[in-house]
């Protein structure tokens, strides 16, 4: 239960303050613990989040797949992985992953979180497959690039409503798959 708290005092602290927040003081303050006590839960910032990744990444795939899985085709498919990765750009776990992707990780973190992402990339290589490219690991890769700036696009709060960078988004994504 105290490590469950810890993490959820964490994705807070990220989603609120980016990694700057995340300390083991302002996490002992937030659940009640004193900070030695976090220390006995986790060795350092780097092993916080990479709890955070173990936990919330799956989580969050699950749903991106989901989404897919409820899409007829490829082209619906590839919309629906926008749409969705776009739709959890609000929930705190994802706040707290893209703050964790932007902070100081070793080595290991950032091999843990590029591993978890790899397995999105591979959701859309297999629809993009269904297309007919002939590299959709690659062209998957790019795709995840306009994902990835429009979600900045979003957290930075443009000046573009999120509905109108969502659109923008899911055009660019299938005019490009299309060829």
């Amino acid at each position: 239960m105290q490590r469950a708290a810890l993490l959820d005092a964490a994705r807070s602290l990220l989603s609120e303050g980016g990694t700057e927040a995340l300390t083991f003081p302002a996490l002992a303050e937030r659940t009640g613990l004193a900070r030695s006590s976090v220390y006995e839960y986790f060795r350092s910032r780097a092993a916080v989040v990479e709890e955070l990744c173990a936990v919330d990444f799956p989580l969050w795939a699950a749903e991106v797949e989901a989404a897919m899985a409820a899409a007829d085709g490829p082209e619906a498919k590839i919309e629906a992985y926008v749409r969705q990765q776009l739709a959890l750009v609000g929930d705190r776990r994802h706040r707290a992953v893209v703050a964790i992707s932007a902070s100081e990780l070793d080595a290991g973190a950032r091999e843990k979180i590029r591993a978890a992402h790899g397995g999105l990339v591979a959701m859309i290589a297999d629809a993009l497959g269904g297309m007919g490219h002939r590299e959709p690991r690659l062209t998957a890769m790019l795709l995840q690039g306009v994902v990835d700036a429009a979600v900045r696009r979003i957290e930075l709060g443009a000046a573009e409503d999120p509905a109108a960078i969502t659109e923008a988004a899911v055009a660019m994504a299938l005019r490009g798959v299309r060829g």
